[in-house]
């Protein structure tokens, strides 16, 4: 029985939309780099920022694509905030197989980012444990104040049948 079913194949092309309410600031720059052991002075002081030729302290360049100030909802049962495809798939796994980013320009703590998803491709291929599994690719494209393009996310998640095929229950 194949994993990829029609009704799943419904979902490629589908966009989710994040706009976020607030600027960044200056507060989740310095706790995310402080959470991250980073104490580059360029995402503290200002003095130092400007010097390195920046309007102010900026980002770690990570942030912009970990940060879940773009989600307006309740955490999920795992306390997660961030986006989730919730894709009609049973009795498998997820795992997270990989991301590639692209960064266009430092974040700054005025930004007011919005991240839109993007489910690009859902293909089916062979298992080293037999049978098949699903590989999901997304793309999030960031932006601040809607319009202009800081980084792009490109995320593959695996979907593994919780039993290889031909296994008895």
């Amino acid at each position: 029985m194949p994993l990829l079913t029609d009704e799943l194949k419904a979902w490629i092309g589908r966009t989710i939309t994040y706009p976020a309410c607030e600027d960044l600031s200056r507060a989740s720059i310095r706790y995310f780099a402080l959470a991250l052991g980073d104490y580059n002075p360029l995402y503290s002081d200002d003095g130092y920022a400007r010097q390195a030729g920046y309007p102010s302290v900026i980002a770690p360049p990570t942030l912009v694509v970990e940060t879940c100030q773009y989600a307006h909802r309740p955490a999920n049962v795992d306390g997660y905030f961030g986006h989730e495809w919730h894709l009609p798939i049973e009795g498998c796994r997820q795992i997270r197989a990989g991301n590639d980013y692209e960064f266009f320009r430092p974040v700054l703590p005025t930004d007011r980012i919005s991240a839109a998803w993007t489910l690009e491709a859902i293909d089916e291929r062979a298992s080293s444990r037999g049978g098949t599994q699903l590989f999901v690719q997304s793309v999030a494209r960031f932006t601040a104040d809607g319009n202009e393009l800081l980084a792009i996310n490109r995320e593959t998640l695996v979907y593994q049948p919780l039993q290889p095929a031909g296994a008895s229950v």
